[in-house]
This record gives structure tokens, C-alpha cells and sequence, in this order.
């Protein structure tokens, strides 16, 4: 990753939608190596995709919060199984494997906390999880632009 590459990543993360042409110009590039660069990060995989960015409280998902989750036995399978099965929910944001007390981290966001408690009962059924416990997401702030650390 060179300035340029940086620049070029700073760019399509604050709007993926600008042409190759605006970019070049602004980085006094040719567009031939705007457009080459580009396709450079996407192959090398820094560049996964491009999404559009929802606003939850349109889609009737304005309460959020983070289910920490403990499950028995300590076996892979049975954490791949349930990892794969809260992805899958509808609820789930991003799931998260972690160390401490928890196993795991699912950030959800639900129409309101009746819903969010509907949603904690719901899981809580399942055999696999030893313990499971929810914090409301009071504030969330996400960083919209990621670049390497030098």
C-alpha cells in the first residue's frame, strides 16, 4: 500500500460511488491508472466490496444491542453450529468470537426493546448457551473510512 493506493481506498470509502475519472483528477492521475490501481487493491483483496449504508431507524430497527454469550460445552462444532445460526438471524448485525468471559458478541438491532427481549428468550432456549446476558446500544458511532496503520 503506497500513498496512492491509500488515497485511492481514503476516496472510495467516503463516497464508492464517484467516477474514476473524478478520482484521477483529483489525485492528477490518468484515469487508465486510477482505473488500474483500483482493480490492483480489489485483486489483492483489501477492496471486498461496495455497500449501500442503511439507516436502521428507517427500517424499524432503532434499538440496538450487543448479547454477550456464553455456551457449554467448549467444543468447535458446537460454536461454529451456533455462530452459524445467529448469522443467519435477521436481527444480527455482526457476530463476534471473543476471549473473557463471553464466547461470543452478537451486535443486533430490533424494532424495540420488547422485540429485543423476545429475541434474548428466544436464545436463551437453545441447550448449547450456558449463559446470556444484553447491554442497549445507547450511541452508536461507526468509522466510515479504515486505513492502514503505519
Amino acid at each position: 500500500m503506497d500513498e496512492l493506493d491509500t488515497a485511492l481506498l481514503r476516496m472510495l470509502q467516503n463516497d464508492a460511488r464517484r467516477t474514476n475519472r473524478d478520482m484521477a483528477a483529483e489525485l492528477g492521475i490518468a484515469p487508465s491508472t486510477c482505473l488500474e490501481r483500483i482493480r490492483g487493491l480489489r485483486d489483492r483483496g483489501v477492496i471486498t466490496g461496495y455497500h449501500a449504508e442503511v439507516d436502521l431507524k428507517a427500517i424499524d430497527r432503532s434499538t440496538q444491542a450487543i448479547i454477550s454469550i456464553k455456551l457449554r460445552p467448549q467444543a468447535m462444532a458446537v460454536a461454529t453450529a451456533f455462530q452459524d445460526y445467529v448469522n443467519q438471524l435477521p436481527e444480527t448485525l455482526a457476530m463476534f468470537m471473543v476471549s473473557g468471559g463471553s464466547d461470543f458478541l452478537a451486535h443486533v438491532a430490533v424494532k424495540d426493546t420488547q422485540a429485543l427481549r423476545d429475541l434474548v428468550l428466544a436464545l436463551a432456549k437453545r441447550q448449547e448457551i450456558a449463559d446470556i446476558r444484553s447491554s442497549v446500544v445507547f450511541e452508536h458511532h461507526r468509522r466510515s473510512t479504515i486505513m492502514p496503520l503505519r
